[in-house]
């Protein structure tokens, strides 16, 4: 079907922009020549590429994304340019669970975002506020509409 293509895209475009945060969180640790948390931001990537063959499969699914989100976490406070890498992570949350709980994970993971941020800053300003909460605002429309799209999609074939 033609949705189907933007539909991929869309999804591609996701993938790339998580592994762009994190390619940018890996070399700028590496710069200060920290080593270690560049191989948790790769270890980190192996993990996240893990995701897409299996999301389709709710208990895997849900676990992928909870180790994802773990190490998403620890990668966070260990370092501020892994912080950003969060908001690719709400396309999966939006994907692997039930929309109430994929409304609660948005929430969680953009707050523990602006927390982290935040910490690393020393300061809670507004963009760190503002610019977070408005990403995961849209985040979640454009997955929703996605998702209608393809049940329309669905539902034509």
């Amino acid at each position: 079907m033609m949705i189907d293509v933007p539909l991929r895209l869309l999804r591609w475009a996701v993938h790339a922009t998580a592994c762009g945060l994190l390619a940018i969180a890996v070399l700028g640790v590496l710069r200060e020549g920290r080593v270690a948390p560049a191989v948790g931001g790769v270890l980190f990537g192996l993990l996240y590429a893990a995701g897409p063959p299996i999301l389709g499969r709710p208990v895997a699914g849900r676990v992928w994304l909870g180790l994802v989100t773990s190490g998403w976490a620890v990668l966070a406070v260990v370092s501020p340019p892994f912080v950003w890498v969060a908001f690719p992570l709400l396309f999966a949350y939006l994907e692997v669970l039930p929309l109430w709980g994929a409304t609660f994970g948005v929430t969680v993971l953009t707050s523990a975002a602006i927390l982290a941020a935040a910490w690393h800053a020393g300061e809670l300003t507004m963009p760190l506020l503002v610019g977070p909460g408005v990403a995961a605002v849209v985040v979640t429309l454009l997955a929703l509409a996605c998702q209608a799209l393809r049940a329309e999609a669905e539902r034509e074939r």
